[in-house]
């Protein structure tokens, strides 16, 4: 028996396919494989054709059935991970009404601030754990407020991995932790947040049908099937963001745990039993894929949106016919601190850490006698990593302490030079899985449809490759100080 799991991220789809029996990868495909474009028509906007992530998903699964390793027809279900925070809005025959409106893009910024200032109120933090923010809930108030045409032919909003199970299935819902992203959740009634629906002026009946993260939710439409060589009989069994769904690929569950990646964007995501919230919604508490009303499981999330962008940038730009194992190699033998250079990796949107401030990437103090592009590559590295210590401090901030961090041995934790910078400069050791967002999608289809009769039986395969100590944590601790009054200097200087 065989699982599909599907991974819609910003760049690609990629699809894995799992052993139920050993829990083990049987091939991964991914589909384009260079990156897949965001669409940026004016400053701070950013979105994808959502119909393209239906055709690179079809090209993906059938990239990975051709290597002939396994009989398409042995898989059972399928899981979805996906893309944070977008919107999708479809008409009644469920149709893209427009480009989805991804994680990343800025525009609804000020919607969400006004409604901030005008529910603080009704204890809208304590209720809701966030700020309405640029989330899928104030994209949805944009379009109403400046697209009215296409608004009023909506049959319902759906976050980017629920529409791709409708092209999946024909049928259209969500769940909790999903709903719970687009702030439309309401913690303390345990329900659809009325408030947030209500101020907007947002019909009820744009919300897809919520069910449990693992639960089916719907099989194969029979042209779907058809086309992909897969059995009538399988089915969708779990969907989640990509974050709540990293975390399940490395048996995060359980409060005190922590997960983190830095692909695209950079995440920490920690695992709470309380309904925390930060006061001024810097960090960010969803519902983790365990949440229960009876049990909380909360996942907070610090996001940073210029991690592994910035590094592809500054590749592209300066590092022509070299790959990244490449680039990590000479920038490992320039030493900590890059010989002086200092980069800010902000330059993709408005940063939720840095109160929806949108501050841009900056290179500094480049010397054109003494360095060259490995420095830079180095300090892109490390401003990356002393990013993601500045947002752990605001966890800290929020009464939480991890001991250790776990990854997925993927993007910029495949670099030594990363892997070391973030030890470092965090005073946390990292423990390195193998182990990606389509497998996790995967392991929770299976959790989902029934197969595995408990947790520890879907992790049973993994097995951690590495753990990272921290090294240098003196230096380090001085170059973000450094750094740190930088980034500073620059906020105050924002309007």
């Amino acid at each position: 028996m065989l699982l599909l799991g599907i991974d819609l991220g910003t760049s690609s789809i990629k699809v894995s396919i799992i052993d139920a029996q050993t829990n083990k990868r049987i091939v991964s495909a991914q589909y384009p494989e260079s990156e897949a474009p965001i669409l940026s028509d004016r400053p701070g906007w950013a979105e994808q054709d959502p119909r393209s992530w239906w055709n690179f998903t079809k090209l993906a699964i059938q990239k990975a059935h051709r290597s002939g390793l396994y009989d398409p027809k042995d898989i059972a279900s399928i899981g979805i991970a996906y893309q944070m925070h977008g919107l999708v809005l479809v008409d009644d025959k469920q149709q893209p009404l427009r480009n989805a409106i991804i994680w990343c893009d800025s525009r609804a910024v000020d919607i969400g601030n006004r409604a901030m200032e005008d529910l603080q109120g009704a204890d809208f933090l304590a209720t809701h754990l966030n700020s309405p923010g640029n989330f899928t809930a104030s994209k949805l108030a944009w379009v109403k407020e400046n697209e009215p045409a296409v608004y009023a032919k909506a049959h319902k909003f759906m976050l980017p991995g629920d529409y791709l199970g409708t092209c999946l299935t024909g049928e259209i819902n969500s769940n909790i932790s999903s709903i719970s992203e687009g702030v439309l959740w309401n913690f303390q009634t345990n329900s659809l947040s009325s408030t947030l629906l209500d101020y907007y002026g947002i019909d009820e009946a744009l919300v897809p049908e919520l069910r449990p993260v693992f639960s089916n939710y719907g099989s194969l439409k029979a042209a779907v099937a058809e086309e992909l060589g897969l059995s009538l009989e399988v089915s969708v069994n779990y969907k989640a963001g990509d974050q709540p769904n990293n975390a399940l690929s490395l048996n995060v569950f359980e409060p005190g745990e922590v997960a983190a990646t830095a692909g695209t964007s950079g995440v920490i995501y920690a695992v709470t039993d309380s309904l925390l919230y930060d006061q001024e919604s810097r960090v960010n508490t969803f519902a983790h894929v365990n949440h229960q009303q009876e049990k909380p499981n909360l996942g907070v999330l610090l996001c940073i949106n210029g991690t592994g962008i910035q590094n592809s940038w500054i590749k592209k730009i300066s590092a022509a016919g070299y790959d990244y194992d490449k680039i990590n190699e000479l920038a490992a033998a320039v030493p900590i601190g890059s010989e002086g250079v200092r980069i800010l990796p902000f330059g993709n949107g408005a940063e939720r850490m840095l109160k929806n401030k949108t501050v841009h990437a900056h290179i500094e103090q480049v010397d054109f006698v003494r360095h060259g592009e490995a420095q830079l590559w180095r300090a892109a590295q490390e401003g990356i990593a002393f990013a993601f210590r500045y947002g752990l401090d605001i966890l800290r901030d929020n009464g939480l302490h991890p001991k250790v961090i776990k990854a997925g041995y993927a993007n910029l934790f495949l670099s030594p030079v990363f892997q070391q910078s973030f030890a470092g400069v965090t005073n946390v050791s990292v423990e390195l899985y193998d182990n990606d967002g389509s497998v996790g999608a995967a392991l929770g289809a299976g959790m989902g449809a029934g197969i595995y009769g408990s947790r520890e039986e879907a992790f049973a395969g993994l097995q951690r490759r590495a753990i990272v100590v921290p090294e240098a944590v003196e230096h380090y601790e001085a170059l973000y100080q450094e750094w740190k009054q930088s980034l500073e200097h620059k906020l105050s200087n924002l309007i």
